[in-house]
């Protein structure tokens, strides 16, 4: 019975003195094999808003997902989500120049923008507010859903000073719908530019205010106040605006038809599409990327915005 107890002992010992070379390793325990702390993944998804019109300018409310491609910077994305009744809440930004140069129609174009805002808005989801701008950028009414005071901030402003209406683009689009604070869904930024087009004191040129709006991801809608009948160098600035952000450009050659082109604006709000795709190009380089939306049925026009400022570290 003595040897094999020798040899037990001479065995153990010899693996006690093996693994005393080994160098120590350290591992996780038995019991935790994976980390325990949460992977956050950040999912950039981009988000788009469409109209589209027939060969007769009217909407087409009836198409699904299957009927568009995506494409940005001219690479196919997959569409991820699509509705085609957009319930989702609005964010309207009425800004009214009050320069000399509207003073003959500032009552119609205030009457048309309250009517806009009963029309539209909708009270406890969505919310609007007022900026005046001549020489300076006034905030005269901040976001409310109450009609009865943005209709009395409306009928308060007088016209009379000089325009700076890309100064008021770009502190509006920064100040009141660049960021909004949880738990606030998507929203649809909405801005009513009530102008010539002409500006002679900003300090922002036309494309800054452009690119802070294109930013905030605010479509633009711009209804001219200039009554010669001949396209100027105004009437292009409010297209290039109104092109570049997905919205549409008006041009009422009297004052009365004013009001048409607000009720043209509602119907529009009530019948965009939504959709959006996670993008294949995901670095966080701050560049501008270019989106091509394409309908699949022949004769359709489809209006949304040109592109997108990526995400940047």
């Amino acid at each position: 019975m003595k040897k094999p107890l020798v040899v037990l002992f001479a065995l153990c010992a010899l693996v006690g003195w093996l693994a005393a070379q080994e160098p120590v390793r350290t591992s996780r325990p038995a019991t935790a094999p994976f980390p325990t702390d949460k992977i956050k993944v950040r999912v950039d998804l981009v988000n788009v808003l469409l109209t589209v019109t027939n060969k007769k300018n009217r909407l087409e409310i009836d198409l699904g997902k299957e009927d568009f491609r995506v494409f940005e910077d001219e690479k196919p994305q997959t569409i991820r989500y699509f509705s085609r009744e957009t319930n989702l809440p609005l964010r309207i930004g009425v800004l009214v120049d009050t320069s000399s140069s509207i003073r003959d129609r500032l009552h119609f174009e205030q009457e048309a923008a309250i009517d806009f805002l009963n029309t539209t808005l909708r009270p406890g989801k969505d919310s609007a507010f007022v900026v005046a701008f001549d020489m300076r950028t006034q905030l005269v009414q901040d976001y409310t859903d109450d009609l009865e005071k943005l209709s009395e901030a409306i009928r308060s402003l007088h016209a009379g000073g000089v325009t700076t209406l890309y100064d008021a683009i770009y502190s509006s689009c920064r100040e009141k719908m660049l960021f909004f604070p949880p738990p606030e869904p998507y929203l649809r930024r909405v801005m009513i530019i009530i102008s010539d087009g002409q500006d002679n004191q900003s300090e922002h040129t036309r494309e800054e205010a452009l690119a802070m709006a294109q930013r905030a991801e605010v479509t633009i809608y711009t209804v001219s106040t200039s009554a010669t009948g001949v396209p100027g160098h105004g009437d292009k600035v409010l297209q290039r605006l109104a092109e570049q952000t997905g919205g549409r450009a008006f041009f009422p050659f009297k004052a009365s038809e004013t009001a048409a082109n607000f009720q043209e604006i509602a119907r529009e709000l009530r019948s965009q599409y939504s959709l959006a795709y996670i993008p294949t190009n995901r670095a966080h380089d701050g560049t501008f990327r270019t989106i091509t939306i394409e309908s699949l049925q022949k004769g359709l026009q489809v209006r949304a915005k040109p592109g997108y400022f990526a995400p940047s570290e």
